[in-house]
């Protein structure tokens, strides 16, 4: 893959406080700082992060390398490597809905209006701490924003961290894929690729992007790169399953390959026809093919011989988004409906448990909080993500964006990306639990 160099985009790091303790306040950080919204004048705790205890070297002196990107600790909590937003495993309760079932029911949210202030988005809010608007890109006082990527010009559609990479990759409509460096933030080059990037995932040191007519891979590790045709019109979404990859294209068909290591690359392995219009979500779980459409529907597959088993028809809109979270499948529509559907005894999956939005859903996401506790991601149209416990639904905060958010990718340590309409990425962390940690 041909890369354009020079890129570099500077890092917005937070200021910390004064280089000396004050001794008038307690040597605790505070969490609303961290949150980016702390109100209080004075504070009496610390808006500066503690310094770390000094590494030592095999000389006996401390280290001066410093982290000025985004690479996770690899000492704080981290759910597995492999596990992708859209398959995460977790408590196995069917108590949908049920307040208090989750870590967000003894949370209190001091809130003012749920819309960030457009005059500090520009730097001349007058009000100060006084705006009656959100003066953060978060609330709920339980992610933090890193930093923010910029250099894509339109919609970011797809966000990859290979495994044993250190680097970022961004899709974009803007027809390029830019590869960022994880310790310093820096964009270290630009992919050209002539067609809007509909999708894009890892699997291994696998890179797949989806374009349209065809899916680009690329071998990270081996530095090699292939172009799988067949797909017609553009590729919406990809998912790798029983050592195949299946992607969802705009003429409503699934297409699957899989590789040969004997010639070294993918070969066409079957095709899945069954939706009326174009595939634009697919999971793999339970030995099973889930893929949502255009058409309303989502479709069941056989993963062993790739066969529709079962067609799901209650969602009134497109498709956006499906996840397995343990034994449950979870489905997001532009109804503003977000349906958990379970199993019956005789295998077919009947929805157990429907969750209302005020606005049409765009994303779902599923990862693990600081303490390991499954959380839900959901990004509706509105310019905002939803934070819920599972399974109880109970709220734990919003994140705000200038567009919408189209695509939110897992990363290591607790460490999540979003990407949206403008074509800024964002690089979130969880904090630890307020209440747990007072």
């Amino acid at each position: 893959m041909d890369v354009e160099g020079g890129g570099s985009k500077r890092i917005f790091n937070r200021l910390g406080g004064p280089a000396q303790p004050d001794p008038n306040k307690n040597q605790k950080v505070c969490y609303h700082w961290r949150a980016g919204k702390c109100n209080r004048h004075p504070c009496p705790y610390l808006h500066r992060e503690l310094p770390s205890p000094p590494s030592h070297g095999l000389n006996g002196t401390a280290s001066s390398k410093r982290q000025h990107g985004f690479a996770a600790n690899t000492d704080g909590p981290s759910g597995p490597r492999g596990r992708g937003p859209n398959n995460f495993s977790g408590g196995g309760s069917n108590t949908w809905g049920r307040s208090g079932g989750g870590g967000g029911g003894n949370r209190v949210f001091v809130r003012k209006m749920d819309k960030v202030c457009n005059y500090w988005v520009q730097g001349n809010c007058s009000y100060g701490d006084r705006c009656k608007f959100l003066h953060s890109w978060s609330t709920g006082d339980c992610v933090s924003l890193l930093t923010t990527l910029e250099g894509h010009q339109n919609v970011v559609s797809g966000i990859a961290l290979p495994s044993g990479s250190d680097k970022l990759y961004t899709g974009s409509k803007d027809e390029t894929v830019r590869v960022w460096d994880c310790q310093s933030g820096q964009c270290l080059g630009v992919i050209n690729l002539g067609g809007e990037v509909g999708c894009m995932i890892s699997e291994g040191p696998w890179i797949f992007v989806g374009i349209p007519n065809a899916v680009k891979a690329w071998n990270t590790q081996a530095n090699s790169e292939m172009s799988l045709s067949g797909p017609v019109g553009q590729v919406y979404t990809m998912v790798v399953g029983n050592d195949l990859l299946f992607a969802g294209t705009q003429d409503g068909s699934i297409l699957a390959w899989k590789f040969n290591t004997v010639t070294n690359c993918f070969e066409p392995a079957a095709s899945l026809n069954g939706h009326t219009l174009a595939v634009v979500s697919l999971v793999v779980g339970a030995n099973r093919l889930y893929s949502g459409s255009m058409d309303h529907s989502i479709r069941v597959w056989s993963l062993e011989n790739l066969q529709c088993i079962q067609t799901l028809t209650e969602h009134t809109s497109v498709v956006m988004s499906v996840l397995c979270w343990d034994q449950f499948l979870l489905s997001s529509s532009l109804d503003k409906k977000l349906k958990i559907w379970a199993a019956t005894q005789s295998g077919n999956l009947e929805v157990a448990y429907t969750h209302d939005e005020d606005h049409p859903l765009l994303t779902l996401c599923g990862m693990h909080d600081s303490e390991a506790k499954p959380v839900l991601l959901c990004a509706c149209n509105d310019n905002t993500v939803r934070l819920y416990d599972l399974p109880s639904f109970s709220e734990r905060g919003k994140i705000f964006s200038k567009q919408e958010i189209r695509a939110i990718q897992v990363g290591p340590g607790g460490l999540f990306f979003t990407g949206d309409g403008t074509g800024q990425v964002r690089v979130w962390k969880w904090l630890a639990d307020p209440v747990a940690t007072a």
